[in-house]
């Protein structure tokens, strides 16, 4: 697989999201036996960039990441988040303080079986703490050697830039797909003006953009996609559409509906490695084979000009904590 550089930090330019595997998604943690072949065949196929989060679970699916890893830890770039859960008793939101920090990486690391985390992501930005603070804090794990490089997650143009200037922000994670197109206009800029590199979360529209999920009937009420805007009855079938012409352009060329989601993604520029979900071998061997999809400029100007996708990629309460 080829690979890129976040920053100064090479990856192969497909990774794996792992929450799926644990939280979120109809299924989620009923075979942590075939998360872990999954995570060893993305291995296998070159894969080298995993993504977690304390908060998935909350914790099981980093504690999942660490079984798989074991005895494999040295082919990864290992990737996890805090700031979703309070260590310091804090009710509700966003909790990025030092203090909280402290607790949740020496937490991470030991789920993770590891001595050092490669990329360590603020998961979401906390307005109750300066930006500054919580970066100056993960300049001194930095130091300390328990942290490599630090990452933000759906952060806006100034909270990066006030970040970057305490210390060198390797990436920032936020959605991006052919149905989330907004960090273009706002945060890709700053990212490439100041050379950080770019980690699209769900790039696959949330399973929409594979084309198999043809009806809300197809996920149960445990899945968090029964209240997401995006799937609600008013939106189902625009969206629908979508993910069929995409799906059409597929078929012109005998690839998958996702793959050709993901080749549109890797177009986009060369510090730009999205971190597609599955807890399923076929599914991570038809997304890593992307990476050597060709689209014509004829098809990538056919899916950049689709329509966008209706509806907010997240609930309410969920869209008050990203800075877009």
């Amino acid at each position: 697989m080829k690979h890129i550089r976040l920053r100064d930090l090479d990856v192969a330019r497909i990774g794996l999201g792992a929450m799926g595997m644990s939280h979120g998604y109809t299924g989620a943690g009923t075979d942590d036996d075939q998360s872990i072949r999954t995570i060893h065949r993305a291995l296998d196929l070159g894969v080298t960039l995993i993504d977690t989060a304390e908060v998935y679970g909350p914790y099981t699916n980093e504690e999942l990441v660490g079984r798989a890893l074991k005895g494999r830890r040295d082919q990864v770039v290992l990737a996890t988040k805090f700031g979703l859960i309070s260590h310091t008793g804090r009710d509700g939101g966003a909790d990025s303080s030092p203090a909280s920090i402290r607790t949740a990486v020496e937490g991470s690391l030991t789920r993770l079986g590891t001595d050092y985390i490669d990329l360590y992501y603020q998961h979401r930005v906390d307005p109750g703490t300066p930006i500054e603070e919580t970066v100056g804090t993960l300049a001194e794990l930095v130091t300390a050697g328990k942290i490599r490089h630090i990452g933000l997650s759906e952060a806006g143009p100034d909270t990066i830039r006030r970040a970057h200037a305490v210390h060198p922000v390797t990436a920032v994670q936020s959605e991006y797909s052919l149905f989330t197109r907004d960090p273009e206009a706002r945060v890709l800029p700053v990212l490439r003006e100041l050379g950080i590199g770019f980690v699209p979360f769900s790039p696959l529209g949330r399973g929409f953009l594979t084309g198999a999920i043809r009806s809300r009937q197809d996920f149960d009420a445990t899945d968090f996609r029964a209240d997401n805007p995006r799937f609600t009855e008013e939106n189902f079938q625009h969206n629908l559409d979508l993910a069929d012409q995409v799906a059409a352009i597929a078929a012109e060329i005998d690839a998958t509906p996702g793959q050709v989601a993901l080749a549109w993604l890797l177009s986009r520029g060369e510090d730009i490695a999205p971190i597609p979900g599955t807890r399923r071998v076929e599914r991570v061997e038809e997304n890593t084979a992307a990476d050597t999809l060709h689209l014509t400029d004829d098809q990538l100007a056919r899916l950049s000009a689709l329509p966008p996708a209706a509806g907010d990629t997240h609930n309410p309460a969920q869209m008050k904590m990203m800075e877009r």
